[in-house]
């Protein structure tokens, strides 16, 4: 009998022992536990850029912008190219995030108006909506990234069409689509510049769209010049107008007689640029990638940190730039990235590579 207790009171012991050694259960997490945790949901946060259209060069470029700052701060990108130039694709693409849970959507719009219904269930989802290069309307957004003010845009290109006529003659706008929010704007812009007494002696003949599609803005062209023999000036706010244009004018070898200005791609016009009698002696743009990569700070700031989009918000983005929430001309906010750069002859191979 005391053989049998002697052994069972050494199982006990053994057992008190083994016990002892074990770490206690515990319902707070291990040391790292929940940083890790934070750093699993944050990866899982996923933004969406939607841009015009397939296939526009621009458009690309932005929405390459917005990738690489999207991954860069370890969150997944999603890049939607609208098959068609529509409100209504845009519309079926946004209804498709919304249902994915996205945090974050960027938007350069096809129609100002159209969108609404869609970005405001986005919203009501909890979803963070920015516009981007073409602007939605103040109640479908936050904010709006610009690439430059509507004045500064409309301003240089005013000058621009007054330098290049010699301040008088005949000039035409080739434009994107006609509901495109920003080409309007920097159009009407432009329009209520050119009242004044120093651009008296031009006659602006008409306003023509291409639709942003590169054979429609290569028909549009040729209307312009078989319908104004004495058209000196087109000028494209609008980067596949521009590239579509210069190439008519330079293979209709009416380069010194019909100039084609506005806003272009390095990459695609240098090839019309240059010294002496090319189609287009100097433009304008900004560099799309900034836009893009812009749109994806404010959307990151705004799912994680303070930023809503309200009037003289600021924050500073990854690149160490400070961006402030300003007045836009529509009644809304918007965060200005800078003024319109010129490309002439003397820097165009130095910034053809780059964009």
């Amino acid at each position: 009998m005391k053989k049998l207790i002697a052994i069972v009171l050494c199982l006990l012991m053994a057992f008190a022992a083994f016990a002892c050694a074990q770490p206690a259960a515990s319902t707070a997490p291990e040391a790292g536990g929940a940083s890790e945790g934070a750093a699993a949901a944050d990866a899982a946060q996923t933004y969406a850029v939607i841009t015009k259209s397939a296939g526009n060069p621009y458009n690309e470029r932005e929405a390459a912008g917005f990738e690489e700052a999207i991954t860069e701060a370890g969150y997944a990108a999603i890049i939607k190219h609208p098959a068609e130039i529509t409100a209504e694709a845009q519309i079926t693409l946004i209804n498709e995030l919304v249902a994915q849970g996205v945090q974050g959507i960027a938007v350069a719009a096809n129609d100002v108006d159209a969108l609404e219904t869609a970005l405001k269930a986005a919203m009501d989802a909890g979803i963070k909506v920015v516009s981007l290069d073409s602007s939605v309307n103040v109640a479908s957004r936050m904010t709006h990234i610009n690439q430059a003010g509507v004045q500064q845009v409309a301003q240089a290109l005013a000058d621009a069409v007054l330098d290049l006529t010699g301040g008088e003659g005949d000039w035409a706008i080739l434009s994107a689509t006609s509901t495109a929010s920003n080409q309007n704007a920097w159009i009407e812009a432009q329009k209520e510049i050119m009242k004044g007494d120093a651009y008296s002696g031009l006659n602006l003949v008409e306003v023509a769209y291409g639709d942003d599609e590169y054979q429609k803005s290569v028909d549009q062209t040729q209307a312009l010049l078989q319908n104004y023999p004495d058209l000196k000036v087109i000028c494209a706010p609008t980067t596949v107008g521009i590239a579509a244009a210069s190439k008519v004018i330079t293979d209709e070898g009416l380069q010194g007689k019909v100039i084609v200005t506005g806003l272009g791609l390095p990459s695609e016009m240098a090839e019309f640029m240059g010294e002496g009698n090319v189609a287009c002696p100097y433009m304008f743009l900004w560099n799309p990638i900034d836009v893009g990569r812009v749109a994806a700070y404010a959307l990151i700031e705004m799912v994680n940190g303070d930023l809503t989009g309200e009037l003289g918000q600021s924050f500073v983005a990854a690149n160490g730039t400070t961006y402030t929430v300003t007045e836009a001309g529509d009644g809304g906010t918007e965060i200005i990235i800078g003024p319109p750069f010129a490309f002439t002859a003397e820097n165009i191979e130095e910034w053809k590579t780059v964009y």
